[in-house]
């Protein structure tokens, strides 16, 4: 009596059969992270060009004050004066800049956990519809293979 090898494979296949995949979940699951990604990226560059005009401007208007610092006075006192109006006007700007940019840095904030919030629903939706989905497989595919 000769022992006959179990053929795996066919096996294999045959259970693999018995319980099908369903793409279309992973495709949900897919899309919901590409969409969460695009909305992301959204608020990182909106933010990051509101800042590069905040910084541009507060660039700009330096140079002009610079500029106006930098003329020849009449007086040597004119001299302390320019830089103490400068420095003066320096320290108003950084803090008005510096709120602007703790208002964009909020934004952020606030957006993110609003998209992190409606992804986490999206994503247990998704996660339910497939659990589920694979549950009614995997039921159909065990009365089918009882059945036989």
């Amino acid at each position: 009596m000769a022992a006959k090898t179990q053929d795996f494979t066919t096996m294999m296949k045959d259970m693999m059969g018995a319980f099908p995949v369903d793409t279309k979940a992973m495709d949900e699951a897919f899309k919901t992270t590409a969409t969460l990604n695009e909305k992301l990226s959204a608020v990182a560059l909106e933010a990051a060009e509101k800042s590069t005009e905040i910084s541009a401007k507060w660039t700009k208007d330096t140079l002009t004050k610079l500029t106006d610092m930098s003329k020849v006075k009449k007086e040597p006192a004119d001299y302390a004066k320019a830089m103490s109006d400068f420095a003066s006007a320096q320290a108003e700007v950084a803090a008005e800049n510096m709120a602007a940019f703790a208002e964009i840095a909020k934004k952020v904030q606030m957006d993110t956990v609003e998209l992190m919030m409606a992804a986490g629903k999206d994503f247990t939706e998704d996660a339910s519809a497939a659990v589920k989905k694979a549950t009614d497989d995997m039921t159909s595919a065990a009365k089918k293979a009882t059945a036989k």
